[in-house]
């Protein structure tokens, strides 16, 4: 499974509305073919993140910040939309994705943010 904030993931599945989201994937590549590693790990989760109704929206590799501190650049960042909160529970717990899919991602970075994003009510 991804290293989650501690109870994170039970309070993301307790405020579920049911609605689509999207999930921001901020990413730090390690210096040793991490960016490289990670396309391989692309290649294996698209799959297994379409058996749960998600699709990979968009992955772009970062441009120099225009407004950062130093360190808070990201190398790349992906995203990733969801049917619903439960169907990326379902994903991150899944065997084959566990067992696959994490230890690549985690063998490609060196640092992650997860974003979950839903689209603001007006």
């Amino acid at each position: 499974m991804l290293t989650l904030i501690e109870n994170a993931l039970e309070n993301f599945l307790a405020e579920d509305d049911g609605q689509a989201i999207v999930m921001l994937n901020l990413l730090r590549f390690r210096e040793d073919g991490g960016r490289e590693r990670y396309t391989e790990y692309l290649a294996v989760a698209s799959p297994i993140v379409a058996r749960f109704g998600a699709e990979i929206v968009y992955v772009g590799n970062g441009l120099p910040a225009l407004s950062a501190e130093p360190g808070q650049a990201w190398d790349a960042v992906a995203l990733v939309r969801y049917p619903n909160r439960r169907a990326f529970a379902d994903m991150v717990m899944d065997a084959e994705y566990r067992d696959r899919a994490t230890p690549m991602r985690e063998a490609a970075l060196a640092e992650a943010v997860l974003q979950p994003l839903q689209t603001a009510s007006s």
